[in-house]
C-alpha cells in the first residue's frame, strides 16, 4: 500500500524526464485534424472510453486528473476510477447511471452522509429508497432495483457493516460502499463483494483540508457510463484538484495510521470520562471518534481552542463538530435518531497533533456547561465498538 501511494499514476514521469507530476490547467486544445477529433468524440458518445490521443476538451477528460483515477483505482483494487467535483457529484453520476437504465429504485442502510442521505430520501433524482436494516436488504431488492447503499463505518456513528454478508444479500443488484472514513489503508470493500466504491475525496484522500472532490472506484464497464454522465452533467474535477489529490495520495497511508493511533488513545481516555456517556470507535480502528457527552455538546463545541469547530474531516488538524446541528441536520429528526445520531453526540476527526494536547483541549472543553467537572456530571463512559487499529 505504501509503495502503491507513492508511485501510482507517476510510472511514466522517468521517461519524461520528470519528477513531479505535471499540472495541465488548459481547458481546450489544439487539433488540425477535425475529422479524426469527430471519430474519436463519436468513439466516447458511443461506450463511454477513454479516447486515444491527445485531450480534446477538459470536460471531457484531464491528464492530470487521469493520473489521480489511475492511482486511486490501483489503491482500491478496482479496474477504473472517475473521478468528479464532489463527493456528492459522484453519487449523483451513479444514480443517473442506474436511473438510465430504467432500475430508479435503491436500497439504503441508515446512517449514512447527511447529504447522501438527503438526495435518496427527497428523490431530487427521481430516484425512489427503502430503508433497511441489513438483514433485510434481499427482502427489499425489486426488478427494479439499482444500486443497495452502505456505508462503513458509517457516518456520523462509525457502525460497522459486515459487508461480506451485505455482499450476499445483494445478489445480482450493485452494492455501493462509500469508503469515505475507511480509505482503502483499511479497507478495499470490493474485496468484500462491493462493485461501487465511493469517496469524498474532499476528506483523507487530499488529507489538507485545501481540496473539493469526489471519486467513483469500479469496473470499466460501469467508469464509461459515468464518464458520459460526467461530460453531459459537467460534474468535473478541476485540474488543480486532481493535481492535490494525486499528491495527497503519497501519504495517505502515514497519515491514516499515525492519526488512528492517536484516535484510539483519545478514545481510551473519553471512555473512562464521566462528562462522557458513550464513546464509538470502530473495530476497523480509523482517525474518526464520536461520542456522547452528559452534558451540553453545543458547550463543548463553544469551548474547543486547539481543535477546530468545523464540518468535513480528515485533515492533518483535528475537526468537531455536532451532527444533529450540521452534517446531518437535513435528515429528519426522527431518522437521526432511529439511525443513532443523537442530539448529545459529537464527531471528531482526529488529525496529526500531538495526543496530550488533543486531550488537554478536550479535557477543557468537556468541563464547559451543564455536566463538566463543576456541572456534576455523572454518567459512565462505555465503549460500544472499541476495538484498537
Amino acid at each position: 500500500m505504501e509503495t502503491e501511494a507513492v508511485h501510482a499514476g507517476r510510472e511514466d514521469l522517468p521517461g519524461l524526464g520528470l519528477h513531479a507530476p505535471p499540472l495541465d490547467l488548459s481547458t481546450t486544445y489544439p487539433s488540425y485534424d477535425s475529422r479524426g477529433e469527430a471519430a474519436r468524440i463519436d468513439a466516447f458518445a458511443a461506450d463511454g472510453a477513454e479516447p486515444d490521443g491527445p485531450p480534446v476538451y477538459a470536460r471531457l477528460g484531464n491528464p492530470t486528473v487521469a493520473r489521480f483515477e489511475t492511482a486511486l483505482a490501483r489503491l482500491e483494487g478496482t479496474g477504473s476510477a472517475v473521478a468528479f467535483a464532489s463527493g456528492m457529484a459522484a453519487l449523483t453520476a451513479v444514480l443517473l447511471v442506474r436511473s438510465a437504465a430504467g432500475l430508479r429504485h435503491v436500497v439504503a442502510v441508515r446512517p449514512l452522509y447527511g447529504c447522501s442521505d438527503h438526495l435518496l430520501g427527497a428523490g431530487l433524482l427521481g430516484t425512489e429508497v427503502t430503508w433497511v436494516d441489513p438483514s433485510g436488504i434481499a427482502d427489499a431488492i425489486r426488478p427494479d432495483t439499482g444500486l443497495v447503499v452502505v456505508e462503513s463505518p458509517a457516518n456520523p456513528t462509525l457502525a460497522e457493516l459486515d459487508l461480506r454478508a451485505v455482499a450476499r444479500e445483494c445478489g445480482e443488484v450493485p452494492l455501493l460502499a462509500d469508503n469515505t472514513f475507511a480509505t482503502p489503508v483499511l479497507q478495499r470493500p470490493v474485496e468484500s463483494g462491493a462493485r461501487i466504491v465511493l469517496h469524498s475525496a474532499t476528506k483523507y484522500l487530499g488529507g489538507h483540508g485545501d481540496v473539493l472532490g469526489g471519486v467513483v472506484a469500479c469496473d470499466e464497464a460501469t467508469a464509461r457510463d459515468l464518464r458520459r454522465v460526467r461530460f453531459a452533467t459537467g460534474g468535473v474535477l478541476h485540474p488543480l484538484a486532481g493535481y492535490l489529490l494525486l499528491r495527497g495520495l503519497a501519504t495517505l497511508p502515514v497519515r491514516v495510521r499515525a492519526a488512528s493511533a492517536t484516535a484510539a488513545e483519545l478514545a481510551r481516555r473519553l471512555t473512562a470520562d464521566p462528562r462522557v456517556r458513550q464513546v464509538l470507535y470502530p473495530r476497523l480502528g480509523g482517525a474518526m471518534v464520536a461520542f456522547e457527552v452528559a452534558g451540553d455538546p453545543h458547550e463543548v463545541i463553544a469551548a474547543v481552542r486547539l481543535i477546530t469547530p468545523a464540518v468535513s474531516l480528515g485533515s492533518v488538524d483535528t475537526l468537531i463538530q455536532h451532527p444533529a446541528s450540521i452534517s446531518h441536520r437535513i435528515v429528519a429528526e426522527g431518522d437521526r435518531r432511529s439511525s443513532g445520531v443523537s442530539e448529545q453526540l459529537l464527531r471528531m476527526s482526529v488529525g496529526l497533533e500531538d495526543v496530550d494536547d488533543l486531550w488537554r483541549d478536550l479535557d477543557q472543553a468537556l468541563d464547559a456547561g451543564p455536566g463538566g467537572r463543576t456541572g456534576g456530571g455523572t454518567a459512565a463512559g462505555s465503549y460500544d465498538t472499541y476495538a484498537a487499529p
